[in-house]
């Protein structure tokens, strides 16, 4: 009798994140449509995986409506960092909610369950530490960030209003800072900032005093925590925090990647960004307590790794 394998799309598959879900599905045996509109993405991401016979490109905005036959939707399309998500903001506003709206369509007619990736910016410049699922956040629905803050928010609004009136199998998601080999040289996140700077011995740039503080996931940690929401029971709807709760200013983060890189680079500061959160810890006693997940890979180790990763792409001028 033949083998039915899983079908899995997976949106935004060719990102940083939705590249290494789609590897983990593939080897997992599913059936992996991977959709991309490769704003941010690069197929160099996913080229490893296009000969395989369970895995499909697809290039397609999200904004529009898409058919096809899935099990499984792992919701991941949206720009993740500041730089990229800024520069179109009425696009982003739009991935995240007309995105979401077409993502439910589609789960609501083939009946899959489907996981939502939401942020931890949905939580703004908090008010309390650590941040749990309960807090409701504090977000500048104006400012320069609430296009994907507000439109995250949006989203698993969307998310929870098709559970309740349609009884879809939702999954919601708060992601905290991830970070490791794959992440774009160029997107303005802190990590790969840091690591390109030492790496180059230019100047590492801290915001504000350096004394903000984030809390960093490792990637294969981050993908392990999406697959056991995804595979839970259908009672664990989330939002659930996914993240590391070992908290590091930007200045430790800053020290600890010039001593791993062996650089040369002076520390210098720049004005804060504006609505820029002081403090990002994860409280994550749900996903402990509902699947048994916690983060694995420590910070020095994810550290080495992601640098190795960032020291290839410089040796091959890509960075």
């Amino acid at each position: 009798m033949k083998t039915l394998h899983k079908r899995v799309l997976v949106t935004g598959g060719a990102g940083f994140l939705g590249s290494r879900l789609c590897e983990r599905l593939v080897n997992e045996d599913c059936e992996v449509l991977c959709v991309d509109n490769f704003y941010t993405a690069t197929k160099d991401n996913i080229s490893h995986l296009l000969p395989h016979p369970h895995f499909e490109l697809l290039r397609h905005d999200i904004t529009f409506p898409l058919y096809l036959e899935v099990d499984e939707i792992y919701n991941l399309a949206c720009p993740a960092s500041p730089v990229h998500y800024q520069s179109d903001p009425v696009q982003t506003t739009k991935t995240s909610v007309h995105g979401a709206i077409n993502m439910l369509g589609l789960a609501k007619r083939t009946k899959a369950r489907i996981f939502q990736a939401s942020t931890s910016e949905v939580y703004g410049d908090p008010e309390f530490h650590p941040q749990s699922e309960g807090y409701w956040g504090r977000v500048n629905p104006i400012g320069p960030r609430a296009c994907y803050d507000e439109g995250k928010r949006c989203a698993e609004t969307l998310f929870f209003d098709y559970y309740r009136q349609h009884a879809l199998r939702i999954k919601v998601a708060r992601i905290f800072n991830t970070y490791g080999p794959g992440m774009h040289p160029n997107d303005g996140r802190v990590v790969s900032n840091f690591i390109i700077q030492a790496l180059k011995n230019d100047p590492i740039t801290l915001y504000g005093d350096g004394l903000q503080t984030r809390s960093f996931c490792y990637v294969d940690d981050m993908i392990e925590g999406f697959m056991r929401l995804m595979n839970s029971s259908d009672t664990i709807t989330g939002p659930i925090n996914l993240g590391n709760p070992d908290e590091f200013s930007m200045l430790e983060l800053a020290e600890a990647v010039r001593r791993l890189t062996g650089s040369r680079s002076e520390l210098i500061y720049q004005p804060l960004p504006q609505d820029d959160p002081k403090q990002r810890q994860p409280d994550i006693s749900l996903a402990r307590e509902y699947f048994d997940w916690s983060p694995t890979v420590p910070l020095e180790q994810g550290l080495r790794l992601t640098i190795d990763y960032f020291e290839g792409l410089l040796s091959r001028g890509l960075a």
